[in-house]
């Protein structure tokens, strides 16, 4: 890098920073901080909700893999992830946004205390909370190690930089300073990836040309849908997990589709986002592919080839744009993560753990939305530095392995706990499937691990732990089903915008807490 690709870069985190600044004078309360206050546009939703899911990983796991394996990486990754978005644009998007427009909650775990019970809810927020601070952990590890490879600074260095601005901007405008973030953060990337594709088309023209480039001896097998460990178990098991995450299993995404302001609007930001995935990463991808014609990888899972193709052939200036790109994806996810996390924290569990919490006003409840989501962002900063550890052993392992091993147990009950036909399965079904899940992850990977030669296949190591809980929490419904008139009044508003004689059953809110009305429950 030089003074003018540090001028974009430096320009584009005080841009960032400016949109917190502006954002904070639209914050009035927690469910402004935490759910834009019902008030966001689809379009802007749909398009933070797309740019929420990217981050450097992108740029380093996944361009390891497309270097090593080809257009396998959009076959078993963004392709499902569309797919599960646009399935769950009718399945999920409408009935999460009535989680605050018809119970008036503000995270997005909050109606779990009605719809099971206290420690049920419980259950789900804390171990969620913790495999973010993982999740997360590994995107600053990403970026930073993208910005090691540019600017010879250091992993720890690369992470307090990236982690402290993100820190200013998400702290000070919550969801409407992540999504107006977003926005710009697109607006770059379309431009930064758009010069890459065009910069490696033309240096195509030297070994074969657009088409002719794929008989060459280094992309031998780049062309198959399904190679390696990246097979059909693989792709079956990461639909359904993606169906979940990227409906709001992970949190963040959930946030978007409730902060517009009607089900049909979350709807609509759903498909713009499905269509976003399946279109744009084809343009991103691309240069990963043909990457082994253009540069030598110096790490052994190819995951530095996107950051020397970018320095061999984007004259500067550009190279500045995308490192910013590189940034914009990682920095809109993790803002997004630290903000759903704290509303997790806010609203579902420090009511718990404190009497004082279940009596903050609305700025006392403001405070602390910006005070856990500060310390979210530190403990995911401290996690980074150990993303290469021996327990997590490398970025694209944390992503695949533990986040999307750990995630189905976690969001399978918060999600199938939304829809008529999981009805009987109540808080013995939810709590038995997520610590079985949990405990069917630890098996395959670690003591069935050193008995099996090789290790588990990776497909297994995924798609296992979702399996576990998905039987069990249907089959336990079934067996023992606990659904309650109380919890199906809840799952009559969720489902429906009328004021049916179901929905009208649900006990009268209570509680008020910040300007935002909480649910009350029998525990």
């Amino acid at each position: 890098m030089n003074s003018l690709d540090w001028a974009v870069l430096i320009g584009y985190f005080g841009v960032m920073v400016a949109i917190g600044i502006w954002s904070h004078k639209r914050v009035d309360n927690v469910s402004d901080f935490f759910t834009a206050g019902g008030k966001m546009p689809w379009w802007l939703s749909g398009i933070s909700h797309h740019m929420s899911g990217y981050s450097a990983v992108m740029f380093t796991g996944y361009a390891g893999i497309a270097y090593t394996y080809g257009v396998t990486s959009f076959v078993t990754w963004s392709f499902p992830i569309a797919l599960g978005i646009a399935i769950g644009s009718k399945l999920f998007a409408p009935r999460i946004n009535r989680l605050r427009s018809r119970l008036h909650v503000a995270s997005p775990l909050e109606y779990l205390k009605n719809r099971y019970d206290l420690k049920t809810q419980q259950a789900l927020a804390w171990s969620g909370m913790l495999l973010k601070i993982v999740d997360v952990g590994a995107k600053w590890a990403a970026i930073a190690t993208l910005l090691s490879v540019f600017t010879g600074v250091s992993l720890n260095e690369g992470i307090l930089i990236t982690g402290g601005i993100t820190a200013v901007y998400c702290t000070i405008g919550g969801l409407w300073a992540d999504a107006l973030t977003e926005l710009g953060q697109f607006v770059i990337q379309l431009l930064a990836g758009i010069a890459m594709f065009v910069a490696v088309v033309v240096e195509l023209g030297d070994y074969g040309g657009f088409f002719g480039v794929w008989d060459r001896p280094e992309l031998d097998g780049h062309e198959k849908p399904l190679v390696g460990p990246y097979g059909t178990v693989f792709l079956l098991a990461f639909l359904f997990i993606k169906l979940f995450e990227y409906n709001g299993g992970m949190l963040n995404q959930a946030q978007r589709y409730m902060a517009t302001p009607t089900p049909r609007e979350a709807e609509r930001s759903a498909r713009l986002s499905a269509a976003l995935w399946l279109v744009w990463p084809l343009v991103l991808f691309f240069p990963m592919w043909m990457s082994p014609l253009l540069v030598e990888s110096q790490k052994p899972d190819g995951s530095d080839s996107y950051a020397l193709m970018t320095e061999q052939l984007l004259p500067h200036g550009l190279l500045g744009l995308v490192i910013v790109g590189f940034f914009s994806h990682t920095m809109a996810m993790c803002s997004s993560d630290a903000n759903a996390i704290a509303a997790v924290f806010t609203r579902d569990c420090a009511p718990v753990i404190s009497a004082k919490a279940r009596a903050w006003n609305e700025r006392q409840g403001l405070i602390v939305a910006r005070v856990a989501t500060v310390v979210f962002l530190g403990l995911s900063m401290a996690a980074a530095t150990q993303v290469n550890s021996p327990t997590f052993k490398d970025i694209i392992t944390v992503v695949i392995k533990w986040v999307a091993g750990l995630m189905g147990p976690m969001a399978i009950p918060m999600m199938l706990g939304l829809l008529r036909p999981f009805r009987r399965s109540g808080p013995t079904a939810a709590l038995v499937s997520w610590s079985m899940g949990l405990l069917a992850f630890w098996l395959v990977n670690y003591p069935i691990n050193w008995n099996v030669e090789g290790g588990v296949p990776l497909q297994y190591q995924v798609s296992v732990p979702l399996a576990v809980s998905l039987v069990l929490y249907i089959l336990i419904g079934y067996m023992k089903p606990e659904d309650t008139p109380e919890r199906l009044a809840i799952i009559e508003r969720i489902n429906t915008d009328g004021d049916g004689a179901a929905a009208a059953a649900v006990p009268s809110p209570a509680g008020s807490v910040d300007g935002v009305v909480r649910t009350t429950t029998k525990d």
